[in-house]
């Protein structure tokens, strides 16, 4: 009996975090005015990775991720995050394109009402909201308004709170759109530390081949509408403490980022 429920809790520890898709169609409307947004999709991401989906606009990148959210459910085909299939708020930390904060909440209060949905007890909101906001950078903060911090700065914010309820999985569809360069840029290199350190899984939605060859440890182009996948691809760059310069002046990087950025104009065609 004790050697049976080691074994099952090996095999629970093997699928926390991992992400699957088999078989994956999903299609909007019925009848003649359907459309296929995405599919036949196979997907299969091993806790831990850090996946990239890159294609044009209209190519199913968002429906897939609204997919492994639960936010959807797949026309045909399973979708399974962590040996389960999705549930909202409970499957995924996710962060939008927008930061989507309660502005009459101040910054530490829109990471105390994440807390409380994720059912951590109250005596332990201090210490986890001071660890969230640390972790992003922004640990005096926590008594300010939204609309007093900067647009970065709300959706460093949004990160936080998608971290809060610890889930395994951690979804961010396009968050850095609306930013300017630099603070993209800022962004993009805490958003590769934090999910080092935390080792979540992640899945992240970009148009940017940069952006992808920069974040991803593998990135997957999409085709145009219906989205299948036309490029899988091993990303093989240091992951530790490298400086970013470093890490975007490299010849490597240069090389990954071509092929990416070429499959997605090949693939939008």
């Amino acid at each position: 009996m004790a050697s049976s429920d080691v074994t099952e809790q090996e095999r629970v520890n093997d699928v926390r975090g991992a992400v699957r898709l088999t078989h994956v169609t999903h299609r909007y409307g019925r009848g003649d005015g359907a459309v296929t947004a995405v599919g036949p999709v196979e997907l299969d991401v091993p806790a831990g990775e850090f996946l990239v989906l890159v294609g044009a606009s209209g190519c199913g990148k968002s429906t897939l991720l609204r997919l492994l959210a639960g936010f959807e459910q797949p026309t045909h085909g399973t979708v399974h995050v962590s040996g389960a299939a999705p549930r909202p708020g409970q499957a995924a930390g996710v962060v939008f394109q927008q930061p989507r904060l309660f502005p009459w909440r101040t910054v530490g209060g829109n990471i105390d009402l994440a807390l409380r949905y994720a059912g951590v007890p109250r005596d332990q909101w201090g210490h986890r909201r001071a660890e969230l906001l640390a972790r992003v950078g922004l640990e005096s903060t926590g008594k300010r308004r939204v609309w007093e911090i900067s647009g970065g700065q709300q959706q460093r914010v949004a990160i936080a709170r998608a971290l809060a309820a610890e889930n395994a999985v951690f979804l961010m569809d396009e968050p850095f759109a609306a930013l300017d360069a630099l603070t993209r840029e800022r962004l993009q290199e805490d958003v590769r530390l934090v999910t080092a350190r935390t080792g979540r899984t992640a899945v992240f939605v970009t148009h940017s081949a940069d952006e992808a060859v920069f974040l991803g440890s593998r990135v997957v182009v999409l085709s145009k509408r219906p989205g299948t996948v036309v490029l899988d691809l091993p990303v093989p760059l240091p992951r530790g403490d490298i400086d970013p310069e470093e890490l975007r002046g490299s010849a490597e990087f240069a090389a990954l980022r071509a092929r990416v950025a070429h499959e997605v104009k090949a693939a939008a065609a």
